[in-house]
């Protein structure tokens, strides 16, 4: 499985949600979808009943890894087959009260949620798309749809939804029959939606799957989820391929990049304007501008920008579809921090075949414990021979590291993390429930996922149940009255820095634990202009629940002391690396910024950023700096991060695998309004 994330961005069924589902009005029966994740585990359900007042009446709940929303909707549809009136009531996914209506008089719609209110005209048929929506949505919006001649389908307060048909399935399950086809819609968010929907009078959702995590399915056709999914997972791929082939441009033979300013990660300095020759994807000299002679078939003449190794995402939970945002950001590689086993290693053999556009992946095994809140991915144990078998399947399979997860049974812990040793892997993970911090690294931890993990050593006692929301709420109410120069804290960040433990912070994740309804979430408050209008308005819905000012500023001053705690532990010499955990690209340029607040310089930050990213990922001696044979994992920069961490955004040129990147390109097909011109490679014939 892919564990939902760490953070306030909305879990793949809240994506599904705020574009999609419920089954029509005109429906005569209620109709009840199921919610599986992790190869079959119920997480949730849906209860779409149709009344003989015309409204439609949902209840919803999701449920996973100790966190999940609960929704009670309601609705009437417009003879057009739109919103008339719509509401939803409930908690979010992290505890946020959701409360959001909208109403339609003639051309005029109104809405109002807990982040945004307004009004917008409309001349035709336009639908109101939900922000905190069961998925019942997606049904009126494919039934609206398929009334529209042109294919298109205006949407409130802003976009257009369209279609695409990718495949058909006949389907069986008992003696009942059917077939269903996979539509890819766009017009929402930056890449595409897949749903497979009936074939009825007004079509209406069958199933949403997100391969290797979950499908949502209608109740008594669950044994075709996978069927389903197999399928999807095809056309999945070839549109992913035929994206690769629009947006990667092979680099044959020997490339020269002309007089860029090298960034030496292993010192964290700039260096003087060089040349750097380039062949077969790896990195054959650097020199000084202006002294290197080659016969070369393409040149890039950098004009003395900043060139920097490939920047190293180390907490993500890889899609197939996140790339573009990856490498849009100059991130070429990404260590993946717990995932469904065999989805991981399609996703690899893909990208190492070069027909999926996505970072190089170094994958972290994924270790669960048996319990109700269990994640259910990677390998889920009860015992240390489970706890073993799962290792030497990692250690077999090449994973460098394992990440150990909140229900893992804390009995076993030093002996398992001694046998991954054994086996030489790296132990990483979130400190397993009734456990602190201390008392991991004392066992063998190598690193500490996110730092509300770290932080929680301080206020958990043996029962509180870290699997639960606490593990948000305490930290974003005690981290305030915590005193950083007590003894407890100066020798806990001692014992870190003197066992080398390293600490993946996610800071920027982590500023979901302040930010208020209304506020654009600070991982993208900065670039928001450039973004999507829906995406800026999803981002300004709060995850945690802040009930009045008082908390909301205690909330912040609690971020900032993590902020604060980051730069401490740097100092004192505790190694960090740059993740995430969040939106890609995006997420990773808002964590870099936060490292500079910490109190590192911006050329230390890079350093985190790439140096660290491949020391603590055992790839340093094929990446992570510019350097003869390393592979060409490059970044041109229009502007110099090392001065200013922002200009960290304006990436003119992407290099990996013997492929140039235009991130303006990427951002272009994904909707975003490009930082910087692309600096494009120029053939020398």
């Amino acid at each position: 499985m892919r564990p939902l994330p760490e953070s306030p961005v909305k879990p793949v069924l809240a994506f599904c949600c705020a574009l999609l589902l419920a089954p029509s009005a005109l429906a005569a029966e209620t109709l009840k979808y199921i919610a599986l994740v992790d190869g079959g585990k119920k997480a949730g359900e849906q209860t779409v009943t149709v009344g003989n007042d015309g409204v439609t009446r949902v209840d919803f709940i999701f449920k996973d890894n100790g966190r999940g929303p609960e929704l009670k909707e309601e609705y009437r549809l417009a003879a057009d087959g739109t919103f008339e009136r719509y509401q939803v009531k409930g908690i979010s996914t992290f505890g946020a009260p959701v409360d959001e209506t909208f109403t339609r008089d003639g051309d005029r719609g109104q809405w109002k949620s807990t982040s945004d209110a307004g009004t917008h005209t409309s001349t035709g048929t336009a639908l109101y798309t939900p922000l905190g929506g069961t998925p019942a949505t997606t049904s009126v919006a494919l039934a609206a749809l398929a009334r529209q001649a042109d294919g298109k389908l205006p949407l409130v307060p802003s976009g257009t939804l369209t279609q695409r048909k990718l495949a058909s399935m006949d389907i069986r399950t008992g003696t009942q029959s059917r077939t269903v086809d996979l539509l890819a819609l766009t017009g929402i968010g930056f890449t595409p939606s897949f749903v497979w929907v009936t074939r009825d009078a007004e079509p209406r959702l069958f199933a949403y799957i997100y391969p290797g995590f979950l499908q949502l399915i209608e109740d008594g056709w669950q044994g075709t989820a996978d069927t389903l999914e197999a399928r999807q997972k095809i056309a999945e791929r070839e549109a992913l391929v035929a994206l690769q082939q629009r947006l990667a441009h092979p680099l044959p033979g020997t490339t020269l990049i002309r007089n860029a300013r090298v960034f030496d990660s292993e010192k964290a300095v700039l260096g003087a304007s060089s040349d750097v020759v380039v062949r077969d994807g790896r990195i054959v000299s650097v020199s000084p501008a202006g002294q290197v002679t080659v016969e070369a078939q393409q040149v890039v003449d950098a004009g003395n920008p900043v060139l920097l190794p490939g920047l190293y995402d180390m907490h993500v939970h890889a899609g197939s579809w996140e790339g573009g945002l990856h490498l849009a950001a100059g991130v070429t590689s990404a260590r993946d921090m717990g995932n469904d086993n065999a989805t991981l290693q399609q996703l690899m053999a893909e990208e190492k075949a070069g027909t999926l556009m996505h970072p190089r992946v170094i994958p972290a095994g994924y270790i669960e414990g048996q319990s109700p809140h269990s994640s259910q991915g990677g390998f889920v144990v009860k015992d240390l021979p489970g706890a073993k078998q799962a290792i030497d399947w990692y250690a077999d399979h090449g994973y460098p590291q394992i990440k150990i997860y909140n229900s893992f049974p804390k009995e076993i812990l030093r002996d398992t993390a001694a046998y991954a040793h054994q086996r030489g892997i790296r132990v990483s993970g979130h400190v397993p429930a009734f456990m602190r911090a201390q008392d991991v690294v004392e066992q063998g931890y190598d690193e500490i996922q996110h730092i509300n993990q770290v932080m929680l050593n301080f206020f958990v006692t043996p029962e509180t149940d870290t699997r639960t929301l606490a593990r948000f709420y305490l930290v974003a109410d005690k981290t305030d009255g915590l005193d950083f120069d007590s003894k407890p804290v100066q020798d806990f960040i001692a014992e870190l820095a003197e066992k080398q433990v390293v600490v993946d912070p996610t800071l920027a994740t982590f500023e979901f634990l302040h930010q208020r309804e209304g506020q654009l979430s600070p991982i993208v408050a900065d670039v928001a202009d450039h973004l999507p209008p829906d995406v800026q308005r999803g981002r300004r819905a709060a995850e945690l629940n802040i009930p009045d000012d008082v908390t909301g500023a205690r909330y912040k001053r609690s971020f900032d002391k993590l902020v604060d705690f980051t730069g401490r532990m740097y100092r004192a010499g505790v190694p960090l690396v740059a993740g995430t955990d969040e939106l890609p690209g995006f997420t990773l340029q808002r964590e870099l910024e936060l490292y500079v607040q910490a109190g590192l310089t911006p050329s230390q930050v890079l350093q985190v950023a790439t140096w660290n990213g491949a020391k603590y990922s055992r790839t340093l001696d094929d990446a992570g700096s510019i350097a003869p044979g390393k592979r060409a994992d490059l970044v041109l920069v229009d502007g110099d991060p090392t001065e200013n961490i922002s200009d960290i955004r304006k990436l003119a040129l992407v290099i990996k695998d013997g492929r140039a990147y235009y991130p303006a390109e990427i951002h272009e097909a994904l909707g975003i309004r490009p930082f910087a011109p692309a600096l494009n490679v120029q053939s020398a014939r």
